[in-house]
């Protein structure tokens, strides 16, 4: 039997790195994984995993490897699975338009992008799967994570557009949509916090108390946190099923949002997010 393809997104770490690496050892599938950074993909390929270079920020980063997957596969492609991605802290009424662009070049049209790419092949062969790593932050928001939600929200709406323009293709288009898993995504966060946030912005902010708190606690991870093998799980059920569900909830807290937001008053649900 041929072997599946699949190319996996945002690698060098966490949900990316664990899936790459259990889904190399499935048999029946040949696994293609990127990261951005050149090193990551030298430390990936190190480990005996296909890398590829790919900058989501970046078009031509983006078309070369795509170029060198179907030079690879000889023109293949069954699942992609978009990852990569990172979260953006801070108020709304503090995000520069600077922020939000790089949130989106990111978290959505590099993704989007990458998955146009691809989709040709998926067209031609008559059938293939796009996975997206969403959020629970994709249909219910939190406070001082406004760019991050909002990136996410995109995402399921580009998602639900697509499921709806390719029926009939034989190309699926599923969510799945984790909440707290342990990984330096959090980290990461308030790495890039930093970047846009230095000490007189967070002091002229109406937020600063916030922010403050949150640069000198060493935060524990929420309730119900969850490995990143739960994700793997969904991504495992999602590219094996013969009839994928469109999202794949991930950890308690998606469960019981999910439930919230289809049911509850949306004052009643702000009440519940603020305390968060």
């Amino acid at each position: 039997m041929t072997e599946k393809i699949a190319l996996l997104t945002g690698c060098s770490s966490g949900i990316g790195l664990y899936c790459a690496r259990m889904l190399s050892q499935r048999s029946g599938w040949r696994v293609f994984v990127s990261a951005r950074q050149p090193a990551d993909v030298e430390r990936l390929q190190a480990e005996g995993l296909t890398a590829l270079q790919l900058d989501l920020d970046s078009p031509d980063s983006i078309q070369h490897a795509v170029s060198e997957l179907m030079e690879a596969t000889q023109g293949r492609i069954d699942v992609l699975f978009n990852n990569g991605a990172y979260g953006q802290m801070g108020a709304v009424e503090d995000l520069s338009r600077t922020l939000l662009r790089a949130q989106f070049e990111t978290n959505v049209f590099g993704t989007q992008e990458l998955t146009n790419a691809l989709l040709p092949t998926m067209r031609r062969q008559g059938h293939g799967r796009i996975i997206q790593n969403s959020s629970v932050l994709g249909f219910v928001a939190m406070r001082y994570r406004g760019a991050y939600v909002a990136s996410k929200y995109a995402l399921e709406a580009l998602s639900d557009a697509m499921r709806l323009e390719l029926h009939g293709s034989g190309i699926d288009v599923v969510l799945i949509e984790p909440g707290p898993i342990a990984s330096e995504f959090r980290n990461n966060a308030n790495k890039k916090f930093r970047q846009y946030f230095d000490d007189a912005a967070i002091a002229a902010s109406p937020h600063h108390h916030y922010y403050q708190q949150r640069m000198n606690d060493e935060a524990p991870d929420p309730p119900f946190t969850l490995t990143a093998d739960a994700v793997y799980r969904a991504l495992l059920a999602a590219i094996e099923a013969k009839h994928p569900h469109r999202r794949y909830h991930v950890t308690v807290p998606t469960h019981v949002f999910w439930w919230f937001k289809r049911f509850l008053p949306t004052a009643w649900l702000d009440n519940i997010l603020r305390r968060l």
